[in-house]
């Protein structure tokens, strides 16, 4: 295995030369691109996982003197998207100076502060547990990835045997330990022992690379992942079937979606016992070819071996004990096939926390699954939100590999039980728990807001997001849809919101819209009726293609998403929010405005008689009344505004200016103040009202409800 560019079949070669000349003196830049480089392909690494670091001679604030200083992703951090924010610079001689006062494995804990005292640059991210993995070792640039094939034989059964013989004796191996200072003083026990080597798997765990340079060390790595990677492939090609072969007839993926689609919200529901969780499913060939072979029964409970995997994903999934083609229709038999199966779970895990826990472990966590595997369909998530949840399924794909290249090569092994536990529940992890942000209102919630490619829509659905929800836009207008899923995605990123395009008319696009809810976060617990659409004529001049319109659009519309959104929030049994956005011209007589006023009364009556058939389901349903919100909407680009503007005989330009005149407050109306309002009566602070009108209007006495 040379130190030169090769064609690798396995990973990805992208480095640069050119961008990487442009780097060159500047070690910290390099250790970032590189580890750009392997972020970037999970084959490699996990998001958040691993760490990468580099040393270099710079000179010494303090003394004025030359001194080495080690920069290293910092706790928390990702490879592929780490900046210089994100590493921890420090002393590399101080670092090692502390095995003076390691007191042993019993006082690991007490290291991790220590590290601070250490910090060359006291801005820098606070350093990880596995600081001193990169200290001990001599080496200018290292890589701490967690690669699957790698991990494949770190967790074979005989691993240790099958490195020296692929590798020749060129990668180290260190048998499983708890990450912390001693594994560091273990990590150079190996290379003295074993001078010359280019490497070291940690058993259960993960990977050691190294060069003198980024380049070297980057080819070095590449090329080790690859070796292994290839040695694997070869044992699957002559054993055949993977798992011991597949069992179950997997469905064809039309209607694999659909079932899981109908499936999720019942299965949030369950997961959601402890706190609101977000869903993600995925049919990913790896996942199809583990859950239905005929080890699934067999590994899946074993759980995860690489500590990276289980901190994500659980000790072990939950196994759905379905057929592919369940008939998902009858409600109450498909709860009472599904709630034993999460209440064993339950059971299964606090068992394992009452056997493994310590005098000063935290309290036990949600004890719900986060995997959930279903032979023949796919795989669900489950977490706090959709990144959480899609980077656990992501994970979870990972460990897949692991045991597929462990089974080929020789037998898979998890970690013991206490081991896992000891990663689980680790003081240190429980900190940086508790360091993390606390929720805000409307985390772990999923909204559908119809009508959202523009106007008062989008900025509701902004507003949810902001305050921590995940959203489904949807629109009639592809082309504004598709505009506005741009802007969302540039500015929130993908995991927080999909496109739906759906015709508040059609009821085939709104079931479509809903099935995209739930496999893309697993169900919905808010609803915005925000779709319209306005026609001001005379009595004389309305036509009765113009009334059908808008009552199909405003009434039967928001009848109909209502209708579908209420069967998923009862699928889930965790109540949920119904908002309409009406008019004040429900309450208001105007002139030209029949057809649209009329309309707009039957939407209101129609919120009140959800909300009283709907309380036992603890749904609740409200109104938000705006008036003249021009800005960015729709209904004001066409002949309404037109419309409006003779009716009072002014002009359009007018209309702003008009319409706040004639308010209390003297106030333009806009978006956000719709998009706030919805938030006051979705945020928590108004839970316990329903059937109620807020006017966000300016004042109009005239529309006032009393």
């Amino acid at each position: 295995m040379s130190l030169e560019r090769t064609q690798f079949k396995n990973v990805s070669y992208l480095w640069d030369d050119a961008t990487a000349a442009a780097m060159a003196g500047d070690e910290v830049a390099l250790l970032i691109y590189r580890s750009n480089l392997l972020g970037a392909d999970l084959r490699l690494t996990n998001y958040g996982g691993g760490n990468t670091s580099c040393k270099a001679v710079v000179p010494d604030p303090l003394t004025g003197g030359e001194t080495e200083v080690m920069w290293v992703k910092g706790s928390g951090g990702d490879l592929g998207t780490l900046k210089r924010n994100g590493l921890a610079a420090l002393y590399t001689d101080r670092l090692r100076n502390l095995e003076k006062v390691y007191r042993g494995i019993a006082f690991e804990d007490e290291m991790v502060e220590l590290f601070n005292l250490c910090l060359y640059d006291p801005a820098s991210r606070p350093p990880s547990i596995d600081t001193p993995l990169h200290a001990f070792l001599p080496f200018k640039h290292i890589d701490h990835l967690h690669p699957d094939a790698v991990i494949a034989i770190a967790a074979a059964k005989d691993g240790q045997r099958i490195t020296e013989e692929l590798f020749g004796g060129a990668i180290g191996w260190v048998p499983w330990q708890r990450p912390g200072f001693d594994l560091g003083l273990q990590l150079r026990k190996c290379l003295h022992d074993n001078p010359g080597i280019r490497g070291i798997i940690l058993g259960s765990h993960g990977l050691f690379t190294w060069g003198d340079t980024a380049y070297e060390c980057y080819l070095n790595t590449l090329e080790i992942i690859d070796k292994a990677a290839d040695y694997i492939d070869a044992k699957v090609a002559q054993q055949g079937a993977v798992f011991g072969g597949a069992v179950i007839a997997e469905l064809p993926a039309d209607k694999r979606r659909a079932q899981a689609a109908a499936l999720a919200p019942v299965l949030r529901g369950f997961a959601s016992s402890h706190q609101s969780m977000v869903g993600h499913f995925t049919d990913a060939p790896d996942v199809m070819e583990f859950i239905n072979a005929k080890d699934l029964h067999r590994l899946a409970p074993m759980g995860t071996s690489c500590p990276d995997h289980f901190l994500r994903t659980k000790i072990s999934p939950l196994v759905l004990d379905l057929e592919p083609e369940e008939d998902l229709q009858d409600l109450p038999v498909l709860k009472n096939r599904i709630a034993p199966l999460f209440e064993a779970y339950r059971k299964m895990y606090a068992e394992y926390y009452q056997q493994c826990k310590h005098d000063n472990s935290p309290a036990m966590r949600d004890a719900n699954p986060v995997v959930v595997l279903w032979p023949g369909v796919g795989m669900f998530t489950f977490a706090k939100d959709k990144q959480t949840a899609r980077v656990a399924a992501e994970f979870y794909i990972n460990a897949i590999h692991v045991m597929r290249g462990s089974e080929a090569i020789s037998e898979y092994i998890s970690l013991p039980r206490q081991e896992a536990f000891n990663i689980e529940y680790w003081l240190l992890e429980e900190a940086k728990l508790q360091r993390m942000p606390k929720p805000k209102a409307l985390s772990g919630r999923i909204a559908l807001v119809t009508g959202s490619a523009g106007g008062i829509g989008k900025a509701i659905a902004r507003k949810f997001v902001a305050e921590g929800a995940v959203v489904i836009i949807s629109d009639n207008d592809e082309t504004r849809l598709q505009t506005a899923g741009k802007e969302f995605e540039q500015q929130i990123g993908k995991d927080a919101f999909t496109a739906a395009l759906l015709d508040v008319t059609r009821p085939d696009t709104i079931r479509q819209a809903f099935e995209q809810a739930a496999l893309a976060f697993g169900g919905v617990d808010m609803i915005v009726n925000s779709a319209g659409l306005s026609i001001s004529k005379p009595l004389e001049s309305h036509t009765e293609a113009d009334w059908d319109l808008l009552y199909d659009v405003l009434v039967k519309g928001q009848f109909l998403v209502t209708q579908a959104a209420v069967a998923i929030m009862r699928k889930q049994q965790l109540g949920g929010d119904v908002i309409n956005i009406v008019s004040k011209n429900a309450l208001m007589s105007g002139p030209d405005n029949a057809a649209y006023g009329s309309a707009k009364a039957a939407q209101l009556h129609l919120s009140r008689l959800n909300a009283a058939e709907l309380g036992k389901d603890r749904i609740r349903v409200n109104v938000v009344n705006p008036d003249a919100v021009i800005s960015d909407s729709k209904i004001w680009e066409g002949a309404w505004a037109e419309g409006r503007a003779k009716a009072y005989g002014i002009t359009v330009a007018e209309l702003p200016a008009f319409y706040a005149k004639r308010t209390l407050l003297n106030e333009i109306i806009l978006p956000e103040d719709i998009a706030n309002a919805c938030f006051a009566l979705a945020g928590g602070l108004l839970h316990k009202s329903t059937g109620n009108v807020l006017n966000v209007d300016g004042g109009i006495a005239a529309a006032f409800v009393r």
